[in-house]
This record gives C-alpha cells, sequence and structure tokens, in this order.
C-alpha cells in the first residue's frame, strides 16, 4: 500500500497556510509546525509517515520543560473542558467518537476521580489516543497506567501524543 500523501501538499503552502493546516495537529502547541517550517518543508513531507515522523523528532528533541508543557495542553478525558464544551474541535471530535460524552453517571465519576489521581501523582493528564477505543478500553488502560512509576508514564503518555498527532494528519488525507 503506498504512503498516504496529505490532500494539499505542505510544501506548496505559504507559512499562515501551513500553521492553519498543521499548527494544532499537537494540542496547544504550534510551536511544533512552526520548528518544522524553520527546518524547512520539501517534497518528501507530502507523505503523512515522513512529516509525522519528523514532527515527532521535533517534540522528542525538545527536552523535558517543553515536552511537560505538551502534555499539560492536553485536556483530561471526560473532564471539566468537555462539559465546559471548551475543547478544542479536534479534542471534542476524539472524545465524542470514543463515547466520552455519552459517560453514564458512574463512568464520570470514575473518570473525575482517575483524572485526580492521575494528575497528582503526574503532574499532567492522563492521554491516550482514543480513536478506535470506547470507554471500557479507555477506563481499562486508565486503571492501568494510574500505577506506572513516573518515567514510564511520562514516555507513554509521549507515545500517546505521538499517536493521536499521526492519527490527525491521517485525517488530513484524502484517505482520512
Amino acid at each position: 500500500m503506498a504512503d498516504m500523501v496529505f490532500r494539499v501538499p505542505p510544501d506548496s503552502l505559504d507559512r499562515a497556510g501551513f500553521m492553519l493546516e498543521f499548527g494544532g495537529i499537537y494540542e496547544h502547541s504550534p510551536w511544533v509546525a512552526d520548528a518544522m517550517l524553520a527546518e524547512g518543508v520539501g517534497a518528501d513531507d507530502g507523505a503523512v509517515p515522513h512529516f509525522a515522523a519528523r514532527m515527532a523528532a521535533i517534540v522528542d528533541a525538545a527536552g523535558n520543560d517543553r515536552q511537560l508543557a505538551l502534555l499539560r495542553a492536553h485536556p483530561e478525558l471526560a473532564g471539566k473542558l468537555a462539559v465546559a464544551s471548551g475543547l478544542t474541535a479536534e479534542s471534542s471530535a476524539e472524545q465524542a467518537g470514543a463515547g466520552l460524552d455519552r459517560c453514564s453517571a458512574e463512568e464520570f465519576a470514575r473518570f473525575t476521580e482517575l483524572n485526580d489521581r492521575y494528575g497528582a501523582k503526574f503532574g499532567h493528564p492522563f492521554i491516550i489516543a482514543v480513536r478506535g477505543l470506547d470507554r471500557a478500553a479507555i477506563l481499562a488502560a486508565f486503571e492501568t497506567r494510574v500505577n506506572n512509576d513516573p518515567a514510564t508514564e511520562f514516555a507513554t503518555a509521549l507515545a500517546e501524543v505521538h499517536k493521536i498527532a499521526r492519527l490527525r494528519l491521517e485525517l488530513l488525507t484524502d484517505q482520512g
């Protein structure tokens, strides 16, 4: 199967168009797209796997403080922002797709308790690429990961952020 390619080649966009298209791929972190643009965008970047790897490399090289800020830019799952309709369009669609907007009172209470425990332990929200998962699978992962050590969970959360970014990039293709 051929690599997924963007509907609009990234190297054909001016700065404003590039930032409009890719500035929100990493939640509330346009600095990732800005750094990629500063490095230069070429024809190879029209393929999603290549583009996604470049963005991930920028995040991976950013250092702990910037990575932590990126993790903290994500909303809680079924959290206060979701209830108040304060999510980005991307996060809102992702959470709704997993049914998180339809939690029972018991599920919502469990998410709230886990969000509180997780945030207190790790200093950032629980992050998981929810596309393709249901509430039960998400809660099961949450229950497991809240028991991780901080280093393991930091790495796991960053890996999930990269998955979310890749899925968002795939939406910008004809196959998305």
